[in-house]
């Protein structure tokens, strides 16, 4: 049977796993699933159709499944669905989704959250992120796996934010930023690949070497973007991280595709 700390209040209907622990002070809406080894340190408040999976532990102050600070929000039933295994730290907080954005907020597994870091309504969220203090996503985001958002950055809504990206800190990023790329700057520019990202995660020198060599291309002064972006597509189509990055630019967004300072772009 789940612990429940006597003073944490649990509405009836709410779906506790039997490792679950609720601590003290936390609060648990009728339409919560917490599942196994799920952890709410204390002064957790969870509510809303919001799922939290197994191995999930979520530290005090945090704010998850309530009402998206969205004006267009009319109380459609929407839901939060959080991964396994994420550290969601103190005043993080985590919004369901809209009927303008599919209904569902998603945030998957092996995350970390820092302290204050938001997730927005119907953003879509990989794995294996990084969210340090205070990183913020407007509506509608998606960020890829293993991306890592540095201390007081900020996502435009609608942005993309593709796999292995670093954002740096204080960064505001308004435009989608191609997988495996480094952005800085108030507002973000590209400076480059995310290479300890790459290395940390295995990509052998090869690969890496080819993406350098795609990223230089793609952001040469000469040319169109698409005509560059077609050329790199038939230089590299046996190497898949690239090819990922082609379809990246390719695909349907309301945002530009970030770009690097005039003086990187070669």
């Amino acid at each position: 049977m789940a612990e429940i700390h006597p003073t944490a209040i649990v509405a009836p209907g709410a779906t506790i796993a039997a490792s679950a622990v609720i601590g003290p002070f936390c609060l648990v809406g009728s339409a919560v699933t917490l599942g196994e080894g799920v952890r709410l340190i204390s002064h957790v408040c969870v509510d809303g159709t919001t799922s939290i999976g197994e191995g999930t532990v979520v530290y005090p102050f945090a704010s998850l499944g309530h009402r998206p600070q969205d004006l267009k929000y009319k109380g459609e039933p929407s839901s939060l669905v959080i991964g396994r295994n994420n550290q969601i730290r103190e005043q993080v907080t985590m919004n369901p989704g809209t009927e303008g954005g599919g209904m569902i907020t998603r945030v998957g597994d092996n995350g970390l959250f820092m302290v204050g870091a938001h997730v927005a309504h119907d953003c879509q969220v990989g794995d294996g992120v990084i969210f340090a203090n205070n990183a913020t996503l407007a509506g509608h985001v998606s960020v890829g796996d293993y991306v890592v958002l540095g201390g007081l950055s900020a996502v435009h809504q609608f942005v993309r934010v593709g796999r292995h990206v670093m954002v740096g800190g204080m960064t505001g990023v308004e435009n989608d930023v191609i997988p495996y790329a480094t952005v800085t700057g108030n507002r973000a520019h590209l400076s480059g690949l995310n290479l300890i990202g790459l290395k940390r995660r295995g990509y052998d020198r090869e690969v890496i070497h080819a993406l350098r060599n795609a990223y230089r291309l793609l952001f040469a002064p000469e040319g169109t973007m698409g005509e560059r972006m077609e050329e790199v597509a038939e230089q590299f189509k046996g190497v898949a991280p690239v090819m990922e990055i082609v379809d990246f630019i390719r695909a349907d967004s309301s945002r530009s595709i970030c770009q690097p300072n005039l003086e990187n772009a070669a």
